[in-house]
C-alpha cells in the first residue's frame, strides 16, 4: 500500500499493487472469495522496499530512525485522518447509535495504529456488527502494518555499518519464529490480526531485498510466478488458507526479487499504463474502498447489481484520484509542506478527529433521539442496554424452589437468553420459575434442575448434539422443546434512512439464507416441538417485519432481540400450546 522514490522506481511493483488492491476491492464486492490475499500481497512489497531502503542506509552507516519515522507518516497518516474524519462526518449524519459508537471506537484503533487488535477483541463479541457495515474494517492491516514500522527499523539502529551484515541471520530467525507461530497457532482470530503472526510476511520480501540485492534472479522466473499470483487471487483453490497465504507471500517475493527486463506478458499485464496508474493511487484505492462500501451499504443499497457497482466502483477511483493528487503528493513533497507545518495539521486533525471519537463513545452514539430503539439524548445509560437486557438473563441460573410455578429451564447461548426474555415478557412471566444454563457441563447442579423442570428449552441445539447430552444427563424427552433461529436481515441501518417515509414503520427484511437454511434443518428434526421464530412471521417473499406495531426495533442487531423485539414475540407466538394451565405431570 505503500511507496517510496528514495529506491529506483519500478513500473512492474505499481502493477503488482493494482492486481492487489483490485482483489481487494472486489473480494469486499462479493465476487472474488481470495481476494483477501491482495493484503498479503502488500505486506510483502512493503517489507521488500522498506527493507531495500533501510538496508542500504545501515549499510553505509548513514540510516537515521527519525528520517524513516518522518518518511512513514508523510506517506501515511494524512491520508489515514482524512479518511478517519471524513467516516465520522458521515456516521454522524446517518448511523444508528451503536453503529456509531463502534465507528468512533475504529477511528480512534486506526488514529493509533491498533484497529487489528480491536478487530480482535469485537471478532470474539456476538453484539458487534458485521465486517461488511464497518467503514474502517480494512485498516486492520495498516495496523499490522503501522507496528512493523515501529519496530523494524530499531533492528537497523542496532546493525548498523559492519553490523549491518547481521541483519539477514537475524530477520530469517524472526521469520522462521514467526511463521513457527503462524502455522502452529489454533487460535484463528489471533493469527488474522496480530503481528507476530504476520511478521513473516513483511520479513519474507525484506529477507529478499537483502538477498538479491546486488544480483536479481533472471526475470523469466516471472512467466512461473506472476500467473501463480493471479489464480490465487482468482480461483477459490480448496486448500488450507493459511497455505495460500504463505505461497502468494513466497511468490510475490520471487516477483520482487527478479530482473527488471520484462517479455511481452509482464508488460501487457504489469507495466501497461493503466495498470501502473492504479497502482500508483493504489493506497488511496485500499484506504476508500471500505469506506465507500460500508456508507453505501448502509444507507443506499444492500445488493450490488451490475449498475451499481460500476457506479461504486467509479466513486471510488474518482475520489482516490483526488486523494492522491490533494493529500499524498503533497504532503510526501517537504518543499510543499514543511516538517513545522505538517506536525500542525496531522497534529489538529488527529486532536479533533481522536477527541470526537472518544466523546461519541462516552455517550454510546447517541447523539440524536431514537424513539425506535427507545434511546434519548437527555437519558444517561450505563451500558449498551440491549446487551445488558440479554446478559441479565444470566442471573436467572437460580434452583427452583417448593412453589407451585411453572418450572422452567432455559438452556443455551444468547439466543437461549433471547427466548427467556419473550417468556419473561408473556402472560406466562408471572407465573413461572425461570432458570438458565448456557453450558450444562459448567453448571454443578444441572441433574437436580433436570429432574425438577417442567419444561426444558434447547436454542438452535441439533439432534446429533442433543444424543450426546442424553448420554451424559437424564433428560425427559417429554418436557423438551427446541427453538430455532432468528434473523432480520443485516444491519439496520438501511431501515433507519428510510425514516420519515409514509411506510417506514412497515418495512421487511430478506433473512440471510445460513440461517433460514439453519432453521429448516432443525425443524425437520424436531417437528411438533420445534418452535419456529422465524416461520411465525416470514411472508410468501421470505421477509419479516424489521419493527413492532409500535414502530420499535425488533432486533438491534440484526440477530438479538430488543425489548420491545422480545414483547413482540411474546404477544405473536402461540405459547398456550406449551403451557397450559397447569404444569404437566
Amino acid at each position: 500500500m505503500n511507496q517510496d522514490h528514495t529506491i529506483r522506481y519500478r513500473k512492474d511493483i505499481d502493477g503488482l499493487r493494482a492486481i492487489a488492491v483490485l482483489a481487494v476491492l472486489f473480494f469486499h464486492l462479493g465476487y472474488l472469495p481470495n481476494g483477501y490475499l491482495g493484503v498479503d500481497v502488500f505486506f510483502a512489497i512493503s517489507g521488500f522496499l522498506i527493507t531495500k531502503i533501510v538496508y542500504t542506509e545501515a549499510l553505509e552507516n548513514r540510516f537515521s530512525i527519525t528520517k524513516f519515522y518522518l518518511r512513514r507518516i508523510r506517506r501515511i497518516i494524512p491520508l489515514v485522518l482524512t479518511i478517519t474524519i471524513v467516516a465520522l462526518i458521515l456516521g454522524l449524519l446517518v448511523m444508528l447509535p451503536n453503529d456509531l459508537e463502534s465507528l468512533s471506537q475504529s477511528v480512534f484503533a486506526t488514529n493509533v495504529f491498533a484497529n487489528n487488535i480491536l478487530l480482535l477483541i469485537s471478532s470474539m463479541n456476538y453484539w458487534d456488527i458485521v465486517n461488511d457495515y464497518k467503514p474502517l474494517m480494512h485498516t486492520w492491516s495498516l495496523g499490522i502494518e503501522e507496528q512493523f514500522y515501529l519496530i523494524y527499523p530499531l533492528l537497523f539502529l542496532f546493525l548498523s555499518g559492519k553490523k549491518a551484515r547481521w541483519a539477514l541471520p537475524v530477520l530469517v530467525v524472526l521469520t522462521l519464529v514467526s511463521l513457527l507461530l503462524f502455522t502452529t497457532s489454533s487460535n484463528e482470530s489471533s493469527r488474522f490480526c496480530l503481528i507476530q503472526y504476520r511478521f513473516f510476511e513483511l520479513s519474507i520480501g525484506g529477507i529478499g531485498a537483502i538477498l538479491f540485492k546486488k544480483k536479481p534472479i533472471k526475470s523469466s522466473i516471472k512467466l512461473l510466478l506472476l500467473p501463480i499470483v493471479v489464480l490465487l487471487l482468482l480461483v477459490d483453490f480448496k486448500f488450507s488458507g493459511s497455505l495460500k497465504i504463505v505461497f502468494i507471500v513466497l511468490a510475490t517475493a520471487g516477483l520482487l526479487i527478479s530482473e527488471n527486463h520484462p517479455n511481452k506478458f509482464d508488460t501487457f499485464l504489469l507495466e501497461n499504463k493503466l495498470v501502473v496508474g492504479i497502482g500508483k493511487i493504489s493506497f488511496s484505492l485500499y484506504m476508500w474502498h471500505q469506506l465507500v462500501l460500508a456508507f453505501t451499504r448502509y444507507f443506499i443499497t444492500q445488493n450490488f447489481n451490475v449498475i451499481t457497482t460500476i457506479m461504486t466502483v467509479t466513486f471510488i477511483f474518482i475520489l482516490s484520484i483526488i486523494t492522491y493528487y490533494t493529500i499524498e503528493q503533497p504532503f510526501r513533497d517537504k518543499t510543499k509542506i514543511k516538517t513545522k507545518v505538517l506536525f500542525y495539521i496531522l497534529g489538529a486533525a488527529f486532536l479533533i478527529s481522536t477527541s470526537v471519537s472518544l466523546y461519541l463513545y462516552k455517550i454510546q452514539g447517541i447523539v440524536r433521539d431514537v424513539p425506535e430503539l427507545e434511546l434519548y439524548k437527555s437519558r444517561s445509560y450505563g451500558g449498551n442496554i440491549y446487551m445488558c437486557y440479554n446478559e441479565h438473563v444470566r442471573k436467572l441460573n437460580l434452583m427452583f424452589t417448593e412453589s407451585d410455578k411453572i418450572k422452567v429451564l432455559v438452556i443455551g447461548n444468547s439466543f437461549a437468553r433471547d427466548w427467556a426474555n419473550i417468556l419473561l415478557e408473556s402472560k406466562f412471566g408471572k407465573r413461572m420459575e425461570l432458570s438458565y444454563v448456557e453450558k450444562m457441563n459448567e453448571c454443578s447442579d444441572i441433574n437436580i434442575k433436570l429432574k425438577k423442570a417442567d419444561y426444558l428449552f434447547f436454542s438452535v441445539l441439533g439432534r446429533e448434539e442433543f444424543e450426546i447430552l442424553s448420554e451424559k444427563y437424564v433428560i425427559d424427552t417429554s418436557k423438551c422443546w427446541y427453538i430455532g433461529t432468528k434473523n432480520f436481515g443485516s444491519n439496520n441501518g438501511i431501515f433507519y434512512s428510510n425514516r420519515g417515509s409514509r411506510n417506514y414503520c412497515l418495512q421487511r427484511t430478506s433473512i440471510d439464507s445460513g440461517f433460514i437454511k439453519i432453521n429448516e434443518a432443525l425443524k425437520k428434526q424436531w417437528g411438533w416441538k420445534f418452535i419456529d421464530l422465524i416461520g411465525m412471521n416470514m411472508d410468501k417473499d421470505g421477509k419479516v417485519p424489521v419493527f413492532t406495531s409500535h414502530c420499535q426495533f425488533i432486533s438491534q442487531d440484526s440477530r438479538h432481540l430488543t425489548h420491545a423485539g422480545a414483547v413482540y414475540f411474546a404477544e405473536n407466538l402461540d405459547l398456550d400450546r406449551i403451557f397450559q394451565k397447569s404444569p404437566p405431570h
